[in-house]
């Protein structure tokens, strides 16, 4: 029985192995490492934590979906940098003149994308996302989970943008 699948996972290991590049996650990787900086906030409104929360979003979902590793040095395959241009609250739904009844976190990104590897994958580009929440709570109420929202979006946007060529 041990042989059977062992016969069985050998042509699947047999075939990854002869892979150059591949990715379960539709990527496409050729590098080895990735340098990624610590995001700056340039935003007018600024929250304290926000350029480490979105820094560390960024980094996880992709060296989690890459497998690439992260490196401190101005020669790595990939480099990401960026500013957090954008943190702001927007009235998005009134019930009459003068009440809300919603309100919009928004957050931009400004990222420059280098690939070492093809440059014709650079890229700088802004990313914008928000999240709604009732006019009736107190933003710093949902503020984390508000931005843990907008930064997994926001991450994911990145890395579509940088490795799965959208």
């Amino acid at each position: 029985m041990r042989i059977w699948a062992y016969l069985c996972v050998l042509p699947v290991l047999l075939a990854l192995s002869g892979c150059g590049i591949y990715s379960l996650s539709g990527a496409t990787i050729e590098g080895k490492n990735i340098n990624i900086h610590q995001f700056e906030n340039k935003a007018r409104n600024v929250v304290p934590s926000l350029a480490t929360t979105m820094t560390t979003k960024i980094k996880s979902r992709i060296l989690s979906q890459t497998g690439l590793k992260p490196v401190n040095k101005d020669d790595a395959d990939y480099d990401i940098s960026g500013d957090i241009t954008a943190y702001d609250v927007t009235v998005t739904g009134a019930q009459s003149v003068q009440v809300a009844t919603k309100n919009r976190l928004t957050i931009s990104i400004k990222v420059t994308f280098k690939n070492r590897l093809n440059d014709k994958a650079d890229f700088t580009q802004t990313f914008t996302r928000f999240s709604d929440f009732d006019a009736s709570q107190i933003l710093q109420n949902v503020e984390a989970a508000l931005i843990e929202d907008i930064g997994n979006q926001l991450s994911d946007d990145i890395f579509n943008k940088a490795f799965v060529n959208w």
